[in-house]
């Protein structure tokens, strides 16, 4: 019976605990950390949103390609926020609102009058 009584309690305090240490290493609420966001604006605001290729990512943001390409892109292409093309990395709609910004205007074709 203590058991039952002791359990949500436990589980709350592990949530704050867990709260906390998010906060402390600055993760947000999508998972994401500061080189994740790093990542993200890069292609959005210095190349349009891409497509980019990875070594001009990890040049830009002062990472090595290898680590960009082995820890952080996967989580980033896994949650939807970047996507990766034959013609490099392209940052999705869902990563221009998490960093609040709006998508550019596609480009009209050649014969669009």
């Amino acid at each position: 019976m203590n058991w039952l009584i002791t359990y949500p309690a436990i589980k709350m305090v592990f949530s704050i605990i867990t709260q906390h240490a998010l906060k402390a290493l600055n993760v947000d609420e999508h998972g994401l950390d500061d080189m994740d966001n790093r990542i993200l604006s890069t292609i959005i605001e210095k190349f349009k949103g891409g497509p980019v290729g990875l070594t001009t990512i990890a040049t830009a943001v002062g990472e090595e390609s290898g680590t960009i390409e082995e820890v952080y892109e996967p989580f980033l292409i896994q949650e939807g926020f970047l996507k990766r093309t034959s013609r490099g990395r392209e940052a999705t709609q869902k990563a221009y609102e998490h960093l609040g910004k709006s998508l550019p205007a596609m480009g009209g074709s050649l014969f669009d009058l």
